[in-house]
C-alpha cells in the first residue's frame, strides 16, 4: 500500500528537505513545494514533498493510519480510539452536496 506520510522539515539542503515522520528520517525533494522552513508538516510520498500541510492536519492523517495499523494488526477497537468524534455521529454530506432539490 502506498499512502502520503505527514512528515516535518528538520532542515533544508538545497531542493531537498531532511523531515522526520512515523518512520524515522528521510530525505525528500522539494520541487513540488518549493522551499520549506524547519517545523512546516508536508506529506511525503516515494521521496517527494508531495504537499505542504498544517499541523492539525499531519496529527488527523497520522491518527487515521493509527488507526489503520491497529485494525491491520487485529485490533478493530483502534477505530473507535483513533476516530472518537465519529463515534456515535450520523454520517453528513458535505455542504456541497446538501443543496436543494429541483427535481418535479
Amino acid at each position: 500500500m502506498c499512502l502520503a506520510i505527514p512528515m516535518q522539515v528538520l532542515r533544508m539542503e538545497g531542493q531537498f528537505a531532511h523531515c522526520a515522520g512515523r518512520n524515522g528520517e528521510a530525505r525528500v525533494d522539494t520541487m513540488l513545494t518549493g522551499p520549506l522552513v524547519p517545523g512546516q508538516w508536508v506529506l511525503g510520498f516515494l521521496g517527494t514533498a508531495r504537499e505542504v500541510v498544517s499541523e492539525i492536519e499531519a496529527r488527523k492523517i497520522n491518527g487515521a493510519l493509527d488507526a489503520l495499523e491497529s485494525v491491520m494488526a487485529g485490533d478493530p477497537s483502534g477505530l473507535d480510539r483513533h476516530f472518537a468524534d465519529l463515534v456515535g455521529r450520523e454520517p453528513q454530506l458535505p455542504d456541497f452536496l446538501r443543496g436543494t432539490s429541483n427535481h418535479g
